[in-house]
């Protein structure tokens, strides 16, 4: 019946209409929506909900509130920050299940605007706002898992247990600047009560019967209480919150520091949920700008709950070696440890140690180092020791290219005793001397006419 308290169970659809109702914070709302009609049908209108500060009028108070005025506000925030369509409102959204851990944070660096995530190949931030806007071509594309694996390290650094130690710190320092600041502030207080009294004795000991001068000291004392008066009351307008110890017992101590700990681990296992691990990060993280300043680097910036920054420099993968930026300088130390007889291994570790990297992997690889080596003609292998070109000789490989025929058949008539020639001392190579003898030498042996060949 109409009037009765009835129970159901509760919906989705009922729980926002009650969090977005102003009555339920007690106030009196007039104009929360306006009628939009439509540019390809004048006739029809829709409903628009208005925000707050767009309402017609509001009174407060007007009916039994279940929620302050202040949480109401809050809850509206909240519901705006966390929409579904967080690209086109420009919020946060709600954490949900993608893989990219810091979705709805992500701004560009170069034009200002919110990135997307795009799960194509790879999940990677796509600011893509002047695309929509005016169809030019996409500002920036940024690979993310590198992007998040960094500011997750950085979000660990933040909760270590060392900042309490700052924090400890801090409060010392408050303390300690307090107390001159306190001593100075009484003393200014004690000179105000001295001229106060002082004021009363001069009045007291005038003479009633000199009424101009006793006038001009009550005025005199009337003026110093009013000082001492508003002196008083700004000191306790002004007292700041006492600074309360700041005491570490070892239980907290040892909480703390296993927090510190143990998260990085469960980062690692199916214990915690994405959503779970980005409503972590937004704990801290206010927004992440970020900016491909070069082909390899990232520019990032972290902005934290309370407005500091934190500026990184994170390398991403590039398709070559000529992308890197650090390419010319590494190639340099590469050939200078070459020289020296620097085996390939251990030429990579310390271009590691040194902050190099291949283009597709953090460290420096050993075919990184192989390849550029011998882009240089920089051999260390006795097969590879012997220059490409010897003048005045041909090699097995170069002959079988000038006569057209397999290096496998000049090899094999060497190995059965058709070919009498021995290698060389120095490069270890059979060497057939460059001349045009030499060529026609082998086309009779190919054709039959002559059956030994002896280079002596």
């Amino acid at each position: 019946m109409h009037g009765e308290l009835v129970w159901k169970q509760p919906t989705v659809a009922a729980i926002l209409a009650t969090l977005k109702n102003p009555a339920y914070a007690g106030a009196f709302v007039y104009g929360r929506t306006r009628q939009v009609r439509k540019e390809s049908s004048p006739h029809a209108a829709s409903q628009k909900r208005l925000p707050i500060h767009e309402w017609k009028s509001r009174v407060n108070d007007k009916y039994p509130a279940s929620m302050s005025w202040e949480t109401f506000e809050k809850i509206q925030a909240m519901l705006q920050d966390h929409d579904a369509e967080y690209d086109r409102n420009k919020t946060r959204g709600i954490p949900r299940p993608g893989a990219a851990l810091l979705h709805g944070l992500v701004y560009c660096g170069a034009c200002g605007h919110k990135r997307l995530v795009q799960y194509k190949h790879s999940t990677r931030d796509v600011c893509n706002h002047l695309r929509q806007q005016y169809g030019v071509r996409v500002c920036q594309y940024i690979p993310a898992d590198p992007i998040d694996a960094r500011v997750v390290e950085t979000f660990f650094q933040a909760l270590a247990p060392i900042e309490l130690a700052v924090y400890a710190q801090a409060l010392a320092a408050q303390a300690q600047t307090q107390k001159p600041r306190d001593h100075a502030h009484q003393q200014a207080l004690e000179r105000l009560r001295y001229h106060a009294a002082l004021a009363q004795r001069q009045f007291n000991r005038v003479d009633p019967e000199n009424r101009l001068v006793a006038a001009e000291l009550e005025k005199r004392w009337e003026a110093a209480l009013r000082d001492l008066k508003q002196a008083e009351a700004t000191s306790r307008q002004q007292q700041p919150s006492p600074v309360i110890p700041f005491v570490l017992t070892a239980d907290l101590k040892a909480a703390f520091t296993a927090i510190g700990q143990k998260l990085p681990q469960l980062w690692q296992m199916p214990v915690l949920s994405q959503p779970q691990k980005k409503a972590l990060l937004r704990c801290l993280i206010d927004t992440v700008v970020i900016h491909r300043a070069t082909r390899d680097h990232v520019h990032t910036r972290i902005v934290w709950k309370g407005g500091e920054t934190t500026t990184i420099q994170i390398p991403i993968t590039v398709g070559s070696l000529a992308e890197l930026s650090s390419a010319k300088e590494m190639e340099q130390h590469i050939l200078k440890l070459s020289c020296e007889g620097t085996s390939d291994q251990e030429i990579a570790k310390h271009l590691t140690d040194l902050g190099y990297r291949s283009p597709m992997r953090p460290l420096v690889l050993p075919s990184t180092v192989k390849s550029i080596r011998l882009k240089h003609s920089l051999f260390q292998k006795r097969s590879q020791s012997h220059p490409r070109s010897i003048t005045g000789y041909l090699t097995v490989s170069q002959l079988a290219q000038a006569l057209d025929i397999s290096r496998h058949w000049v090899y094999d008539r060497i190995h059965n005793g058709c070919i009498h020639i021995s290698k060389d001392a120095h490069t270890g190579l059979y060497l057939f001397p460059d001349t045009s003898a030499t060529r026609e030498m082998f086309k009779q042996l190919m054709a039959g006419t002559l059956h030994n060949l002896r280079f002596s």
